[in-house]
């Protein structure tokens, strides 16, 4: 009861929430501009409030945070360029819900379970702290190889009409993500003599190329640049109703604390984990899946959102960072003279309610500045299109050069750009190889190290697989693929009938 009042004193201290509020409103713009990270504000952030005190110093941080991983929703719905990897997932039907002219039902869904999603996250970071990082803390190497492994097998059925080319697609963005400095033996690997490609694919042109560049080519290419421009105008949605579709939104958003606990998983993988349950759980979708359907919106902005307390409970208890920007967060505590682990939420309670109230009052601002900012950001999606690719593709270009500052970035955007416009006019999902791309270096840092340890055992298969969530992890995997046989259907159909 005490720590419910310390926390809730936070919300009656007008200095801390206009923090939050400034970080959440910088959140918004930022995550919403493709190519511009939740990560990169955060990073800023640090040289700025390095010599505040620590509440307000995370008050800011907490606000970019939790808005910021939320406007990438925006991009993502408005015009098919997901604002961060873990928006990948909300392009597959938000997006085709803007092109009917259903863009305000898009972001109203996005906007109410990306606040449900945080708000449960952050509920499981007070109440679950200690047994999720237990469970963490299990995790050997070749648990989390299995877990990456796991995540690409559910994408490749999910995200194509055909199983095995959403696994020639994840197969692609592995090869793409071994590009660069070998992880163990620190010598070049495919670069093929570049110099750039030393430092491995950026994720932000390849995402921006796939998603963006892509969709501007499939636009010209099927001269569609003239026409009415699109109309985006208020819906009357039902509070009952954009409610009752969400009824799994609790199981979507448990997935993205249990994969946000676990260090290097992240958003991108709770999202695809997250609507592959939807796919499976949702019986009777309002659109088919991958066309619109409102629910695979739900799944990927509840999981994703949801992370973000997932990813706090190893950083804090663990001083083990969940994602990119839990370890930029951590930084925080070092240049504060803090050590997060452990002893952290016993010593150091009014901090860690500190970072509880932040993430509150930060869903507020979430839901407040989505519903104020979304139609007003909308506005971009109905400029015709003959105007609207021109700038698309200059918000690519800036997008891709801003990351690193350099032009052999924005030349990857424009390969992968017209690698994605290849795989789509042929029917693959571009969606696969993005996630394999982000995942890909776990993968095989994990894999390695895994087979690095089994190979001193006696039996090496015994050593690898031996340990209960090892086993459980590959019967998943196992079921995964032989789910999507043609005998499995079949044989799915027929007790079906």
């Amino acid at each position: 009861m005490n720590e419910l009042i310390d926390i809730l004193g936070f919300f009656l201290n007008f200095r801390f929430v206009a923090l939050v509020l400034a970080g959440s409103v910088a959140g918004l713009f930022i995550g919403a501009i493709p190519g511009l990270s939740v990560s990169m504000a955060t990073a800023l952030l640090v040289s700025i409030t390095y010599s505040w005190q620590t509440t307000d110093a995370l008050a800011m941080i907490m606000g970019v945070y939790v808005v910021g991983v939320f406007s990438g929703a925006l991009s993502a719905i408005l015009i098919n360029i997901p604002g961060a990897p873990s928006s990948v997932v909300t392009t597959l039907d938000g997006f085709p819900l803007a092109n009917r002219g259903e863009s305000y039902k898009a972001l109203v869904y996005a906007i109410v379970y990306s606040c449900i999603g945080t708000l449960f996250g952050f509920i499981a970071l007070f109440v679950l702290a200690r047994p999720i990082s237990n469970l963490a803390l299990r995790f050997t190497p070749m648990d989390y190889f299995l877990l990456a492994l796991f995540g690409l097998t559910t994408v490749g059925s999910l995200t194509s009409q055909n199983f095995a080319k959403g696994l020639i697609s994840a197969a692609l963005g592995l090869f793409f993500s071994m590009i660069g400095l070998d992880s163990v033996m620190g010598t070049p690997r495919l670069t093929f003599g570049i110099q750039d490609l030393q430092a491995g694919i950026n994720i932000v042109p390849a995402l921006v190329g796939l998603f963006g560049f892509s969709e501007v080519l499939m636009v010209v290419t099927n001269a569609r640049l003239e026409g009415t421009a699109m109309t985006v105008s208020k819906q009357k949605l039902k509070a009952s109703e954009v409610l009752k579709r969400g009824r799994f939104s609790l199981w979507y958003a448990t997935i993205g604390v249990l994969v946000g606990a676990l260090p290097g998983a992240g958003g991108p993988v709770a999202a695809f984990l997250a609507y592959s349950q939807a796919k499976r759980l949702e019986k009777h979708p309002s659109q088919p899946f991958g066309e619109g359907a409102v629910e695979g919106i739900i799944a990927s902005e509840t999981a994703n959102n949801a992370c973000i307390g997932g990813a706090l409970i190893p950083m804090l208890t663990l001083a083990i960072p969940g994602d990119a920007v839990t370890a930029i967060i951590l930084s925080v505590f070092y240049v504060h003279g803090l050590r997060p682990g452990p002893l952290f939420i016993r010593d150091s309670q009014p901090l860690f309610h500190a970072i509880l109230a932040g993430g509150f009052i930060g869903s507020i601002f979430l839901l407040i500045l989505g519903f104020f900012a979304s139609g007003r950001i909308s506005k971009v999606i109905t400029i015709p299109k003959r105007i609207l690719l021109p700038l698309v593709t200059v918000l690519c270009v800036i997008g891709s050069f801003a990351t690193n500052n350099r032009l052999f970035d924005v030349g990857l955007m424009f390969f992968f750009g017209l690698l994605g416009f290849f795989m789509r006019s042929r029917s693959y999902s571009v969606a696969p190889m993005t996630l394999a791309i982000v995942l890909g270096g776990m993968m095989d840092s994990n894999f390695r190290r895994a087979i690095s340890l089994a190979s001193s055992e006696d039996n090496m298969l015994s050593a690898l697989f031996n340990r209960p969530i090892t086993f459980v992890l590959t019967l998943f995997i196992i079921l995964t693929l032989v789910s999507q046989t043609k005998w499995f259907k079949q044989r799915f159909r027929q007790k079906r009938n």
